[in-house]
């Protein structure tokens, strides 16, 4: 006779490992992406959580916040508000065009061992040497960059804003990021340090993830020249991201994690 007890171990056993992954997911979310008309205004709520795009973890912090309007030039962000789980602020689309709106960070990490025991330190490059003792063994240190975006337009899409810096992993889209259509193909480039990215893995992962048993996500990986596509599958909102490891830091004995996530808004046919 099979012990109910033992079924009962096995079902639950099945439905957690039946679970997606949870992953702390940092992204920006526009209250539109696509607009027209005059006094135009968008609301931006920014947060990392599990669940996209649902505040249930904690607020981005936006003290690296830039708005590039579409002649290049910097917007204030207005109504700056921080609460328990997510960030928000306004801004006014004064001109036509697509507006860039980025988050980057930059981060050194340390990992050590002093006597036997375990320690951690965060700080900046310049800190770094004083920071860890000299019996310290097991040292690990790494550099974080990290860019997370999203893509406003008024009126007629622009170009102005699409162009990379140079500086750690970035997208270039080949499509336009305010004209993606559901059952339509979209190509984008992934760069590092100007560089393509090549055979670099871009998670696609659609909004949400709180009202559905599956992740739903998509896989993708840049070829030769960084470039990867993707056909949307529905309309909605869509988190994409990318990171890179490798040991091309510039601080002595560190590996360098560069990321990038966007958030897209995709309309239907």
């Amino acid at each position: 006779m099979t012990n109910p007890l033992k079924l009962a171990l096995i079902a639950a056993t099945a439905s957690l490992l039946a679970l997606p992954a949870q992953a702390h997911r940092g992204w920006l979310l526009p209250s539109a992406t696509v607009l027209s008309g005059s006094d135009l205004w968008v609301t931006v709520d920014a947060a990392i959580s599990n669940d996209l795009f649902y505040f249930e973890h904690h607020p981005l912090q936006l003290d690296n916040l830039s708005i590039e309007g579409p002649d290049g030039k910097a917007i204030t962000p207005e109504n700056l508000a921080k609460s328990h789980f997510r960030s928000s602020f306004d801004f006014k689309l004064a001109q036509p065009g697509t507006y860039k709106l980025t988050v980057a960070n930059q981060g050194l990490f340390a990992s050590y061992k002093v006597d036997g025991q375990n320690k951690r330190w965060r700080g900046k490059p310049e800190e770094l040497a004083s920071a860890i003792p000299a019996n310290a063994t097991d040292v690990k240190v790494t550099e974080s960059r990290g860019r997370i975006e999203s893509f406003v337009t008024s009126g007629k899409p622009s170009v102005e804003t699409l162009k990379p810096t140079g500086v750690g992993l970035e997208m270039i889209p080949v499509t336009h990021p305010n004209n993606l259509v559901a059952g339509e193909k979209a190509t984008f480039r992934l760069m590092l340090d100007g560089q393509p990215a090549k055979g670099v893995a871009v998670e696609i992962v659609p909004g949400g993830i709180r009202y559905r048993d599956a992740l739903n996500d998509t896989k993708a990986t840049a070829d030769d020249t960084g470039t990867f596509s993707v056909t949307w599958p529905a309309p909605g909102f869509y988190w994409m991201s990318a990171s890179v490891r490798d040991d091309k830091s510039k601080i002595k004995n560190a590996q360098r994690r560069s990321s990038y996530a966007v958030t897209v808004e995709v309309l239907p046919q």
